[in-house]
């Protein structure tokens, strides 16, 4: 008996144990359920960004929105610059100096500065500034714990003191400094202000009016660098330690290190910014002595293209990157590169399956971005994308594996800009793997929709905030567009690719200001002569040639009787105003001039067919000018094969190495075939200098092969590459490049392709494509018997009446386009040693004769070589009806329906000069005679 109830005892007592064990593992399980979906680390981690009450740009997919100043003009809303009339002012004004008053920068840095942290200290530091003629500004930013960043500290000096301003406290009342930054008759030093300008937009409103560029007067001066850290050494011997730039910022208080280098960015500028003007007005001096025989206004002057090209980085407009579909381009970017042989995908059948789980991990991770305000890095690395779309790990403990081995083979410059891997966000949201990864779940909306509403809907797990709250509410706007992008699949994905580019490329090149200012010029009876920019019409009244007789819009009179009117050419284009708009689709916010007869072409025309001719330059969209470069290039080739020049050099070679018979037509094609392209030289021998030694071995041997033919097949050395890679560039070309690189090519003597056979008749007669267009992109010209001539100053010389001129300043935004100038070789002594230049003829024999200082890189050896022969067989009228079949292809290419009046296919473009005009041609003749 006793037994038996030991039994009933011991049972209770395990059945007990064991639905207390299964009971606590319940509860356990649903606590930690519990927890997993409200652990979001936001609810303990508190960022500083936390305490801003507003914030301009927040992380939803709405367009960020400008300062606006009247609600009841929609124009003025979120696509225009609140202070453009200002800037455009600036820009316009051809008399702007920059005023830094007389008292001297103490080079030795003070200990203190003035640390502002509250709204009184802000505003006392707002009327400091008010009193100031110029002061220096310079930002810090954090850019790794926030989506799209935001500005943590802005150094501010004066000639008297340093100020810091700490952006996080006194985040919300910025403004107050917003009229100062925009006062135009206060300068503002900034160095490498273009992401600065945009900054402080996207945080403030503040926008930066009147301001001087330090890197930008280093790119008008040819500063070998234009770093901070190069202006810092070179004019104050202050060395800076740059990876401080790197270091947290929003953390408070800020370390010594941190402080001293904040100090230390802004305190010099101010000292380094009256250097370089002083260099610039050295520059222009030297000019002013040196060219005496060129006109004052047409002259370049370095002090204005430096506060021209500073104030154009304040006409820039901060916009956020809205996506089609979220992370669709990361995704995109992924996927090419990991699946074309660099990502190392074990198994291509796995290829549609793994970009669909980048383009499912891209998404979440945007939208994780967004909703905690991280940085995509932060969130998750692409490493860690790719790892886990190629693995598909099936555990949470995976995922952590994975990511973390994938985190370890990223380098990073500083230490502490490595973030924990895996992220807080990874972590706290484990379970969003499990929709991700099923494969079930195939539509990237219901994971979208999922996912946010779990994060963000009434029982989310994530808190809202400024940054964040916006998400929700264009959350049918985007699920649209994602259903759209979702049909359309990669091909959505190229259109926002070209989108982007699109809109870039407008941002870059179009034309900052207007072209046509359609200013009028009359004769002493009252007849219209023609439209001119207003910086023409100032160079009749400072010269008193003409009076003022209207202001708006402006308008001049003649003091004398011009040489020829509008009716003498039986045309009257140039006496029509003209409208800032496409030609083609009558677009007005963006325009880039379009030269209808080709560069290669019109450079080698006779001057009296192109000199003050602007007929044949209009303003196209970039969508036009698309198609119009694309109908010219096919009309190029139409062009080489109905005269038989090629378009590029076929062959050049070495001719130290080249065992050339001039007497042997078998040896010369024998060197055709052993020659390269100058243009496959060129890219074969940067390529190798460059990258050479992380090159795959067997492109690097495919490039030095290239190199190789032109040295006729014997081994090459690094001091071969470095003449190879200026071989076919004419001597403006190779300047640029040595400006742009700071270098000299020490080893590249003889290699400038000077030809000692030149003859006088072959040489080029053009211009530069920049001194070219000061002379043609105009609306109208007239000649006097009296007065002046941009073109050469002197007693009885011509004065021509142009409309439009365009500024030296407005064709250097186009610096990086290579160009060939044959004017500016006239100057210059030849250089020693010859290159053989292989032409390939009719008749099967090479030609090696060449113009030294016509550059082999592009189009323009054929563009001579077709207007001399156009010249020679059929005289200035095959030239006439040579520019009449480009304006037929323009035509037909664009069917343009905005053109000015009076333009027409058949415009002669001919006109006569004065009879002291360097252009004359009785006087040109009449000069050899003389002499």
């Amino acid at each position: 008996m006793e037994s038996k109830e030991k039994i009933k005892i011991v049972v209770a007592i395990a059945s007990f144990a064991v639905l207390s064990i299964f009971f606590t593992a319940q509860y356990r399980r649903r606590r930690d359920r519990k927890c997993t979906q409200s652990s979001c680390y936001l609810h303990t981690e508190q960022k500083p960004q936390n305490s801003f009450k507003r914030v301009l740009a927040d992380n939803s997919y709405s367009a960020f929105k400008h300062l606006k100043f009247s609600e009841s003009n929609s124009e003025t809303s979120s696509n225009s610059h609140p202070y453009e009339s200002e800037i455009s002012d600036l820009l316009e004004n051809a008399e702007i100096e920059f005023s830094f008053g007389t008292e001297s920068t103490d080079l030795k840095m003070r200990d203190s500065y003035v640390w502002v942290a509250t709204e009184s200290q802000l505003k006392e530091l707002a009327d400091v500034l008010r009193k100031q003629k110029v002061f220096a500004v310079d930002t810090e930013q954090h850019s790794l714990r926030s989506f799209l960043g935001f500005t943590a500290l802005i150094q501010i000096s004066t000639h008297n003191e340093d100020y810091l301003v700490d952006t996080i406290a006194l985040h919300d009342a910025m403004d107050v400094l917003r009229p100062v930054f925009a006062n135009p008759s206060i300068c503002k030093v900034l160095h490498g202000a273009d992401n600065d300008v945009l900054w402080l937009q996207r945080d403030f409103h503040i926008y930066v009016v009147n301001l001087f560029d330090t890197a930008k007067a280093c790119e008008v001066l040819s500063k070998p660098q234009k770093s901070l850290a190069y202006l810092l050494e070179t004019y104050c011997g202050v060395a800076t330690n740059k990876l401080l730039q790197r270091e947290d910022w929003r953390q408070r208080p800020l370390s010594i290190e941190m402080l001293e280098y904040a100090q230390t960015d802004a305190h010099y500028l101010l000292h380094i910014a009256n250097c370089l003007i002083a260099e610039l007005r050295q520059h222009d001096s030297d000019i002013d002595a040196s060219e005496n025989s060129c006109c004052p206004d047409d002259k370049f002057s370095f002090v204005l293209e430096a506060s021209r090209r500073s104030n154009t980085v304040c006409l820039q407009l901060y916009s956020k990157e809205i996506e089609t579909s979220p992370g669709e381009s990361a995704a995109s970017s992924i996927v090419s590169r990991h699946l074309n042989g660099q990502g190392g995908i074990s198994l291509k059948s796995c290829k549609l399956q793994f970009q669909d789980l980048v383009r499912r991990l891209c998404t979440w991770r945007d939208l994780m971005a967004r909703v905690h305000d991280e940085s995509l890095r932060y969130v998750l690395s692409d490493h860690a994308i790719v790892a886990l779309a190629d693995k598909v790990p099936t555990t949470q403990e995976e995922i952590c594996t994975l990511i973390s081995q994938a985190d370890l083979n990223v380098d990073s410059l500083s230490s502490s800009s490595i973030p924990p891997s895996p992220s807080p966000v990874v972590c706290s949201h484990l379970e969003d793997f499990n929709y991700l990864f099923q494969g079930k779940m195939g539509k990237l909306d219901d994971i979208f929709l999922e996912i946010l509403q779990k994060h963000l809907g009434p029982d989310g797990s994530c808190p809202l905030s400024v940054f964040n709250y916006a998400i929700l509410s264009k959350t049918n706007l985007r699920l649209t567009n994602r259903l759209v992008s979702k049909q359309n699949g990669n091909k959505k994905l190229k259109q926002f690719g070209q989108r982007n580019s699109r809109e870039l490329f407008v941002k870059k090149f179009s034309c900052k200001s207007p072209v046509y200012h359609n200013c009028r010029i009359f004769a002493s009876d009252g007849r219209l002569l023609c439209y001119c920019d207003r910086r023409k019409l100032e160079w009749y009244l400072r010269r008193g040639l003409a009076k003022l007789v209207d202001d708006n819009p402006l308008a001049i009179m003649l003091l004398f009787e011009p040489k020829g009117r509008p009716e003498d050419e039986d045309n009257d284009f140039y006496v029509q105003s003209k409208k800032n708009i496409c030609v083609g689709c009558g677009e007005k916010n963006h325009y880039l001039r379009y030269r209808i007869i080709p560069s290669c072409y019109r450079m080698h025309f006779p001057e009296l067919l192109k000199s003050h001719r602007s007929h044949d330059i209009v303003l196209l969209c970039v969508d036009c000018h698309e198609v119009a470069h694309s109908a010219a290039e096919k009309y190029k080739k139409k062009i080489a094969t109905e005269f038989g020049i090629p378009l590029f050099v076929q062959k050049v070679v070495d001719p130290r190495e080249a065992q050339v018979e001039s007497q042997s037509s078998t040896s010369e094609v024998n060197n055709v075939e052993a020659g390269v392209s100058p243009l496959q030289l060129r890219i074969a021998a940067m390529a190798l200098l460059r990258h050479g030694p992380r090159m795959p071995s067997d492109r690097r041997e495919e490039l030095r092969q290239t190199v190789m033919k032109y040295y006729g097949g014997r081994e090459i050395t690094e001091e071969d590459l470095e003449k190879a890679l200026v071989v076919g560039m004419s001597p403006h070309e190779r300047r640029r490049l040595e400006k742009k690189k700071g270098m000299s090519f020490k080893h590249s003597k003889g290699t400038s392709l000077p030809n000692k056979e030149q003859d006088s008749n072959a040489r080029s007669t053009g211009t530069s494509p920049i001194d070219d267009a000061l002379k043609v992109d105009n609306e109208g010209s007239l000649n006097t018997t009296k007065g002046e001539t941009c073109g050469k100053q002197g007693n009885g010389s011509d004065l021509d009446i142009t409309m439009e001129v365009l500024d030296r300043s407005e064709m250097s935004e186009m610096k990086d386009i290579p160009v060939m100038d044959a004017d500016d070789c006239g100057s210059r002594s030849q250089s020693e040693g010859t290159l053989d230049v292989f032409y390939p003829k009719s008749n099967g024999k090479a030609s090696p004769k060449h113009n030294p200082k016509l550059s082999l890189l592009g189009h323009g050896p054929h563009g001579k070589q077709v207007v001399d022969h156009v010249l020679k067989e059929y005289g200035e009228d095959g030239i006439r009806q040579f520019c009449q079949r480009w304006r037929q292809v323009f035509v037909e290419a664009i069917h343009p329906r905005f053109l000015p009046a009076g333009w027409d296919v058949m415009h002669s473009g001919r006109r006569e000069f004065g009879e002291f005009s360097v252009h004359n041609r009785a006087k040109k003749a009449s000069a050899p005679a003389n002499g």
